[in-house]
């Protein structure tokens, strides 16, 4: 079986991250009352824009453990994508940190 270097098995797994994004969406140290309205605002611009991908950076737990916006933040990503909005999310690959890697599905075209 051939080897692959890690960057090649990564695509093919799926892991898409930091560098592979178009833009990075960096929510770390922020309140959950501004990451929501910063999210709810990238969603709503990209209806009207071509498509692009975005990483979104969180912060990671706290020593000792505690909450983070991890949960929330995939519950308002999850519902974008049950709506149409986003065509692909996934997770960060752990050497990225914690974080979301979306494909935002854009304006659809008017022939479809």
């Amino acid at each position: 079986m051939p080897h692959l270097e890690d960057f090649y098995a990564n695509k093919l797994r799926g892991s898409l991250g930091l560098t592979d994004a178009e833009s990075v969406l960096d929510l770390r140290g922020t309140a959950w009352t501004k990451a929501e309205a910063s999210l709810n605002d990238m969603l709503e611009r990209s209806r009207f824009a071509k498509g692009k991908t975005v990483a979104v950076r969180l912060e990671p737990p706290p020593e000792g453990g505690g909450e983070t916006l991890f949960q929330p933040v995939g519950r308002l990503l999850l519902d974008a994508k049950r709506r149409g909005w986003v065509d692909r999310l996934q997770t960060l690959p752990a050497e990225d940190g914690l974080g979301f890697y979306i494909a935002l599905a854009g304006k659809p075209d008017k022939g479809a």
